[in-house]
């Protein structure tokens, strides 16, 4: 089958394969690159492989797949309903929304999801506000992590923001709990997923406790790897608390029912970017179940 799309302000992203990502979203993502592999993508009648290739306003798109290939066709995306959701405004302007997402809160529904998400949530605030508007995603955080998220409220802004994001002009600070004794400050650079991946960290305070040496940090986060964080320490031998992919679960296990921890030590407390000739900086504090943990520490200490 051949599909194609002409570039117009409302439906352009800079970089070809974001546009196709964003305008053809019934593509499965791997199937997208694949797509760029074999030549099978065209801009103006041109092969394209790059996948980081910049297109401009009026480029006429083209690409070929098999609409009844399952390997490329996304299966249907669960139905969305605006569903009520408790949050806590951070900020909120004509353009964009900043809330204190909370823990185990998925971002958008997947399969076999009953619970409501962020965007769901998000829909129904927006449908019974004031002034109405429709919320776009503007970055992810994992589902059990909290802190500040930016949703977009028209695809525009939503472009730029994530242009923003993604191209690191924004800085992203994190709190989170890891196991071991850290340096005051460092540098973690390495490769995931063969993609370079940098933070800094700078250490808050070091836990003392029966169960060993603990390290609350500030992490500065340069580059947005999946996981990334909780990569990165775990590879170097102090991974994130309460994490069971990537942790010591036996740990965990003692957090759990000693702490109350019940889910990774993990929160987005800062964020900072300029938009529109503005400086923004958003600041979410530590979520209260993160909280309760530091209060069960000093009291069974």
């Amino acid at each position: 089958m051949l599909k194609q799309l002409i570039v117009d302000e409302k439906n352009y992203y800079k970089r070809l394969d974001k546009f196709i990502r964003n305008n053809l979203s019934e593509i499965k993502l791997g199937a997208i690159y694949k797509s760029f592999r074999k030549g099978n993508i065209k801009v103006n009648g041109k092969r394209i492989k790059k996948n980081d290739y910049e297109i401009k306003i009026g480029d006429i798109i083209s690409i070929y797949y098999n609409e009844k290939n399952e390997d490329i066709i996304r299966p249907e995306k669960p139905e969305m309903k605006a569903r009520p959701l408790k949050f806590d405004i951070i900020y909120e302007n004509n353009d964009f929304i900043v809330i204190n997402k909370p823990p185990k809160v998925s971002m958008h529904p997947g399969t076999g999801e009953q619970m409501v998400t962020i965007i769901e949530g998000l829909q129904y605030y927006a449908k019974n506000s004031n002034n109405p508007f429709e919320p776009h995603l503007v970055h992810r955080l994992d589902k059990l992590t909290s802190g500040t998220l930016v949703i977009a409220k028209n695809k525009m802004v939503s472009r730029d923001l994530s242009s923003l994001i993604s191209g690191r002009k924004a800085d992203k600070y994190y709190k989170t709990l890891v196991f071991g004794k850290l340096k005051p400050k460092g540098t973690l650079n390495s490769l995931i997923n063969e993609k370079n991946a940098k933070l800094t960290y700078s250490l808050i305070d070091e836990l003392n406790l029966p169960e060993g040496t603990f390290s609350y940090i500030d992490v500065h986060l340069l580059t947005g790897r999946k996981h990334q964080i909780r990569v990165q320490f775990s590879n170097i031998g102090h991974p994130i608390i309460g994490d069971d992919l990537y942790g010591n679960k036996e740990i965990n296990k003692i957090f759990r029912k000693k702490y109350g921890l019940k889910r990774f030590f993990l929160h987005a407390y800062n964020l900072k970017f300029d938009y529109k000739n503005k400086k923004y900086d958003f600041y979410a504090p530590l979520y209260s179940d993160l909280e309760k943990v530091f209060e069960n520490i000093k009291r069974i200490k």
